[in-house]
């Protein structure tokens, strides 16, 4: 197997709110979002998207992508485990490692939409994580958002790495894991090959406040990470291997984003599949933005995902400034 994801999936319920009011900093950074409390607010929409969430969505890009994809993760013997099962083979991702749990619900948020952007309630529900019987070592395995009570599989998962050196780990953390801390997740950063997270998360990580991007990317390197990416959103997003530090600017939207949800794993289980196809990071770091820009014009995090093929199509038409330059 090529590429095999871990983490948590869930179904996503998007309800699109009609009215409600948005507040801001001077610098439309830090935003909060009201509606007036014990009213019956009125929604124009809702849709339900199974088989998502973080390493979820990896799992679908990177076979989308042409990769042979699996997934090691848990849902319920409910309805929605049987949809987030059919979803996954329709998408051509192994389910061979999904445990179906009787008696523990499947993973259900919502997604709060206004506008391009969204607010998630999220529940990860009390799974018996472990690492599945016979479970044969792929060239990437993708770690991303995993529950609150997953410490100790973290701990298994950095042990299986030790002994399978020929598996290359990716790791994207989830609002728990980063939670745990970098201390208790030492071993697990030192045994990554590719680390991706967003500006405010790599600040959370490092216990600083505002910093400058650069020294972002050399402190989390040097917790072990080989390569680090730091996504910024509007800004694009930064890359650095030990060697060089690299920059790529967002692909150009064709229309107004539709919603945001997925666009951060899409950018960086992408650029991942084009490392896993051979490609340079500056290559590679090409990639991700074309998915990610192609995801926000649908709802859902999955829907957008492009094949290598179209992936091609969009470099080959990118605007002259759309490369990767040193930062």
């Amino acid at each position: 197997m090529d590429f095999i994801a871990i983490g948590d999936t869930t179904v996503d319920e998007f309800i699109k709110l009609k009215e409600a009011h948005v507040s801001c900093d001077v610098n439309h950074e830090e935003c909060t979002i009201s509606m007036r409390w014990g009213d019956k607010i009125p929604y124009d929409s809702s849709l339900l998207v199974p088989a998502v969430g973080n390493a979820a969505n990896a799992a679908v890009a990177a076979a989308r992508l042409g990769l042979s994809s699996g997934f090691i993760s848990n849902v319920g013997k409910d309805r929605f485990g049987d949809d987030i099962l059919a979803t996954f083979r329709k998408e051509g991702v192994d389910t061979a490692y999904i445990a179906v749990n009787d008696g523990i619900p499947t993973n259900h948020h919502y997604v709060l939409m206004y506008d391009a952007e969204r607010t998630i309630l999220i529940r990860h529900e009390k799974y018996p994580y472990r690492i599945p019987e016979g479970f044969a070592a792929p060239k990437w395995l993708y770690l991303s958002s995993l529950g609150e009570h997953s410490e100790a599989f973290h701990h298994d998962i950095a042990r299986w790495l030790s002994v399978h050196k020929e598996t290359k780990l990716a790791f994207q953390p989830g609002t728990f894991q980063i939670k745990m801390g970098r201390e208790k997740l030492a071993p697990l950063y030192r045994a990554t090959e590719f680390f991706a997270c967003n500006k405010e998360e790599a600040e959370l990580i490092l216990g600083v406040t505002e910093t400058p991007v650069k020294d972002l990317l050399e402190e989390i390197r040097s917790l072990g990470p080989k390569i680090v990416l730091i996504t910024d959103g509007p800004s694009g997003a930064y890359a650095f291997d030990g060697t060089e530090m690299l920059k790529v600017p967002m692909y150009p939207d064709p229309k107004p984003p539709v919603s945001r949800t997925g666009a951060g794993d899409a950018t960086t289980s992408t650029i991942v599949v084009a490392l896993a196809f051979g490609n340079t990071l500056r290559d590679a770091l090409l990639w991700g933005p074309i998915n990610s820009m192609a995801v926000v014009q649908e709802i859902g995090a999955q829907k957008g995902l492009l094949t290598r093929e179209q992936i091609a199509h969009y470099l080959a038409r990118a605007p002259e400034d759309y490369t990767v330059t040193l930062l």
